[in-house]
């Protein structure tokens, strides 16, 4: 059981392509945070998304919005009435799940420490205090990057770096000569191009910049605006947001991209993101253009394979060294060299492996059986 503080059907990212793989090997219930609701009463409504993968939304009672933790935890027990929670593996990706799960004791705690939830805008005041619990709690500890591995690593004594990982053949299909989405086609010109959640992480006045002193290009942004205004984005008329797209559609929009950007503050809740994009731009064979996020710069930026810049002038002195050149075999050789072993694949076994590992030195029989 995974309990998440990200939805299933938001942003297709790293849980999404971890959980989905387990769903090959076990059952699979992905809890998301609650939502409420004018019914009498509450409940979890699970939806069948893979064969062995299930997505609970907890539907609170507006009745019961003053003590949720208690529902919740009602709503767990009645849950495993009828399962045993030793047959369990607890996943979180989020500690606030602590509030009404603490008292179960599954085979295993996981915790993938996927960001520095505590940085991002709106986190909850008991987060950090929550953490420390859960890395008492838990079993084993992955993190999303090494930044954050670094950051984390004296916290644990079996925790993980596990930076995100790429789908190579999903995206290297943006190579091909594929057709442009519609709302992309009719963009005309240079196109710089970023998907992703556009946040409190994301430099606004970078995108500005470059969008006024290069009027000729066309910067398309997709992916949905959250915990900001969308009033505060630049309106330029080179300025494209095109919204949230599903990762399907992902590559056909890459296929019409000249540059790639990477557009990060650098601020609190960025010093330890490792941003998956990075990669998956790269197997889509688009040069990338990056401002200096740690796990950026390291290993893409020190290998040259990456652009970094810091300001809009920077931006688009590579941008305009990119353009002029026409035969990128090169580099695209390199990147798929450097990006050969790097695959959702690889990583869940590694991961897996830990796991049954972990389980072994508890004493415990494999979590295979």
């Amino acid at each position: 059981m995974c309990f998440s503080h990200l939805r299933w059907d938001f942003v297709y990212q790293r849980p999404q392509h971890l959980l989905s793989r387990f769903a090959n090997d076990c059952i699979v219930y992905f809890l998301e945070e609650p939502m409420f609701t004018d019914a009498p009463e509450s409940t979890i409504q699970f939806t069948r998304k893979l064969t062995n993968l299930w997505v609970g939304v907890p539907l609170i009672s507006n009745s019961e919005e003053a003590d949720v933790d208690a529902v919740l935890t009602q709503l767990l027990d009645k849950f495993f009435a009828t399962k045993s929670v030793e047959d369990f593996a607890f996943w979180y990706y989020t500690p606030m799940a602590l509030n009404f799960t603490s008292k179960y004791s599954p085979k295993i705690t996981i915790f993938d420490c996927m960001d520095e939830l505590s940085a991002f805008k709106n986190a909850p005041a008991k987060l950090k205090d929550l953490e420390k619990q859960l890395m008492n709690k838990a079993d084993i500890v992955f993190t999303g990057g090494q930044a954050l591995y670094e950051a984390k690593k004296n916290q644990h004594a079996n925790i993980f770096p596990s930076p995100s990982s790429i789908d190579k053949d999903h995206f290297a299909a943006a190579r091909e000569n594929i057709s442009e989405p519609e709302d992309q086609a009719k963009i005309k010109g240079v196109k710089l191009g970023f998907y992703g959640v556009i946040d409190e992480r994301f430099d606004i006045d970078l995108i500005r910049d470059i969008a006024d002193a290069r009027p000729e290009w066309q910067l398309v942004l997709i992916g949905p605006v959250v915990k900001i205004s969308p009033d505060i984005l630049p309106k330029n008329q080179n300025i494209h947001y095109l919204g949230q797209k599903s990762y399907q559609e992902l590559p056909a929009y890459l296929s019409g991209w000249d540059i790639a950007l990477i557009p990060f503050l650098l601020n609190e809740s960025t010093r330890f993101i490792s941003p998956t994009k990075t990669p998956e731009y790269m197997s889509a064979g688009r040069p990338v253009i990056s401002t200096p996020i740690r796990d950026v710069v390291h290993p893409y930026g020190v290998n040259k394979l990456v652009h970094i810049g810091s300001t809009g002038d920077e931006f688009i002195k590579y941008a305009e060294q990119e353009l002029a050149v026409s035969d990128k075999s090169q580099w695209l050789e390199q990147s798929d060299e450097f990006l050969a072993d790097n695959c959702w694949d690889n990583t869940y076994a590694s991961m897996t492996a830990k796991i049954r590992d972990t389980v072994k030195n508890k004493g415990k029989i494999s979590l295979a059986s």
